[in-house]
């Protein structure tokens, strides 16, 4: 039978781990959705690896108390793979996707990106936390479906001329670019680390020379896929799949 899973954070467990409080949203859903009611099974996870077999004690209108029992294997181990892959913003729902596909492949880290063709443009601080309020609602419900029990991390958006300048330690950092690079095989030919890679994958519009440039400049491996013409979101999860296949744990 199909796990029916949920999330609390870490502090929504007793101090004694014997049980655990759901919010009002995964509440509804529970009790809504799924119409589960006092003696059903469930899994809780607390976004940080941990997942636990519990049972259902009582429902009221805005929470749910759920016996905690032994804790469990995640439905789907986290991949080996410590990658965060850096993303222009891109319009509408496409970023959305993204953000959904990323969760599913394994990607430890979303980085929103804005750089000189980037398709979305911050207006404000507040601007930013709504998109990032509803990313990780998207990261959340991604997890709960896909069998993760860590959460995917995403941060607020940066401009990749500063993002790119971050120390990057001894991790493999690529830069994807539709010109000026090496392949895929070429950039992983590296005594840098394999099991940590950061991908920096840009918008519709690509890149500038100066982008290009500053990129290659700070250390980074430009890489170019060959054969086709992807669209920005495609691009992004094409090339989640490659590393986790090249590095991770699709293989």
């Amino acid at each position: 039978m199909t796990r029916r899973r949920f999330y609390a954070p870490p502090q929504a467990f007793a101090s004694d781990a014997k049980s655990v409080t759901l919010s009002a949203e995964e509440t509804r859903h529970l009790r809504d959705v799924l119409r589960l009611k006092s003696g059903d099974e469930v899994y809780v996870f607390d976004g940080a690896g941990r997942e636990m077999r519990g049972q259902v004690q009582s429902i009221t209108r805005d929470s749910t108390e759920v016996s905690v029992g032994d804790e469990v294997e995640p439905a789907r181990p986290e991949s080996p793979l410590n990658l965060t892959l850096a993303v222009a913003l891109l319009k509408g729902e496409k970023f959305d996707l993204v953000v959904q596909k990323m969760t599913e492949l394994g990607v430890v880290r979303v980085i929103p990106v804005i750089n000189a063709r980037a398709d979305v443009k911050i207006r404000s601080d507040d601007d930013a936390e709504r998109k990032l309020i509803r990313w990780r609602r998207i990261i959340l419900e991604a997890s709960k479906q896909c069998g993760r029990a860590r959460l995917m991390d995403i941060e607020n958006p940066t401009a990749v001329h500063d993002f790119v300048e971050r120390p990057g330690g001894n991790e493999l950092r690529l830069m994807f670019s539709e010109r000026g690079g090496t392949s895929l095989a070429a950039a992983g030919e590296t005594n840098q680390r394999s099991d940590s890679v950061t991908a920096l994958v840009g918008s519709e519009g690509g890149w500038t020379n100066e982008e290009i440039d500053q990129v290659r400049n700070a250390g980074w491996k430009i890489v170019t896929l060959g054969g086709r013409i992807l669209r920005a979101e495609t691009a992004a999860i094409a090339i989640s799949a490659l590393l986790q296949h090249r590095f991770g744990d699709l293989n």
